[in-house]
């Protein structure tokens, strides 16, 4: 278009400069003709403005396919699901995607030791190798199949908080990962991370000092415009370390910490994630009342559409990046529950998950204390509600000697525990 309009314009100032010699022909010959020049002059001076012109419109035009190219390479090119597995009272949750013609897929938490449940649903999946496994902590409801994970999956990399456990899950974990080549890391609070367009926050922890449940590994995974956060067991303290971080915190959908324990889930955090879905996972009917009745009455009433695996069974949300869809393995109502009886205060009966008691020697008429409730080890002498909670935490044990390890017990209080004969090992 624009080289016709120069042509134009030459030819029209040809005539012009044409027209202008012929008519001062008698002109003195000490006037200067300038017809020539002006018309050369100005020819220059058009073909320079039309190569800006066309430069500009060239680079215009890049810079309309540059964001164009961004756009598409922020936009998810598949659907992320997003599998909240029916693990019984544990953990774990598992993320496939494509991109392009690679697929992915990233597991967080690895459900409980006595089970293989996870193992089957991934093998189920077809799931032919796993980039990414984080476990948010050694509890053995969290890293309880991650050995045998390791051992059957090519693993590129395994995130753990970097707290340990005396428990032989976590010791026969850590071997197998060791022994499977993955590469290992520990991440802090801060870090960015992709995974082809999923993208992944680490909320927390700053730093570790032996906290088990408190320092879990928290992650936000954005897919395009939708996100996922979960917090494994973390409590409300470390919630409110994450909110006064000034993170981004609002998540499309949440994991309620702790199976949806009323020591998770403060009103302030979630305030701050501003769910658009809530789901847990727990056992059906089990032992530590999970889901608390005071949590569920919480999301109810504030409109949060919430899901859980003891209700729905395993729980697939899918999403193209923007809009999602929540399909369940079956229909169910979530109902609040009763907290129990007991007179101790909701923080001071939290218990820390079961660990295992492999090769108890429990008899019927005894208090095993590798497997016996939060409610069950405080009938033994000297074990009220704190310590009953640390006695958990700190299983397995050889024998009741290795009650020593908590707090306050020493070698008399353990003479007076075995002549109580309660408590075995």
């Amino acid at each position: 278009m624009h080289k016709n309009f120069l042509l134009s314009m030459i030819l029209a100032i040809g005539l012009v400069a044409c027209g202008q010699g012929a008519s001062q022909d008698s002109a003195p010959e000490t006037s200067e003709d300038h017809s020539g020049t002006t018309a050369s002059e100005i020819k220059k001076e058009l073909i320079e403005e039309d190569n800006e012109i066309e430069a500009e419109e060239e680079a215009e035009e890049r810079k309309s396919a540059s964001e164009t190219t961004a756009t598409a390479d922020n936009q998810p090119s598949s659907d992320l699901e997003v599998h909240y597995i029916d693990a019984g009272q544990a953990d774990a949750t598992l993320l496939k995607f494509k991109d392009e013609e690679e697929s992915y897929t990233v597991l967080y938490d690895t459900g409980d030791w006595r089970r293989n449940d996870v193992v089957n649903y991934l093998a189920a999946q077809n799931i032919s190798s796993i980039d990414l496994i984080v476990v948010s902590h050694p509890d053995a409801d969290h890293i309880g199949q991650l050995a045998e994970i390791v051992t059957t999956y090519d693993t590129g990399e395994v995130w753990l908080s970097g707290n340990e456990s005396s428990s032989q899950t976590f010791q026969r974990a850590i071997e197998a990962v060791l022994t499977s080549g993955a590469d290992f890391h520990e991440p802090r609070t801060g870090e960015e991370h992709e995974i082809g367009p999923l993208k992944i926050d680490v909320l927390y922890p700053a730093s570790i000092s032996g906290k088990s449940n408190e320092e879990s590994v928290s992650l936000k995974f954005s897919y395009g415009n939708s996100s996922f956060l979960f917090t494994g067991d973390a409590r409300k303290k470390e919630e409110m370390d994450m909110v006064n971080s000034g993170m981004n915190l609002n998540a499309t959908i949440l994991q309620l910490g702790h199976h949806g324990s009323n020591t998770s889930s403060d009103t302030a955090f979630i305030n701050a994630v501003r769910p658009e879905v809530a789901i847990y996972s727990a056992g059906a009917n089990n032992s530590y009342g999970h889901p608390h009745a005071e949590v569920i009455t919480y999301f109810q009433d504030s409109g949060i559409d919430l899901y859980g695996t003891d209700v729905h069974g395993t729980i697939i949300v899918t999403t193209d990046g923007n809009d999602y869809t929540i399909l369940t393995n079956r229909d169910g109502t979530i109902s609040p529950k009763s907290t129990g009886t007991s007179s101790s205060s909701p923080d001071a009966k939290e218990e820390v998950e079961d660990t295992e008691a492999e090769g108890s020697t429990a008899n019927s008429t005894c208090i095993d204390i590798n497997k016996a409730s939060f409610e069950e080890v405080q009938e033994i002498i000297h074990i009220g509600p704190a310590r009953a909670e640390e006695l958990i935490d700190l299983r397995p044990y050889q024998s009741l000697d290795d009650l020593t390890k908590i707090s306050g017990l020493g070698p008399a209080r353990i003479s007076d525990i075995k002549s109580q004969g309660l408590a075995c090992d």
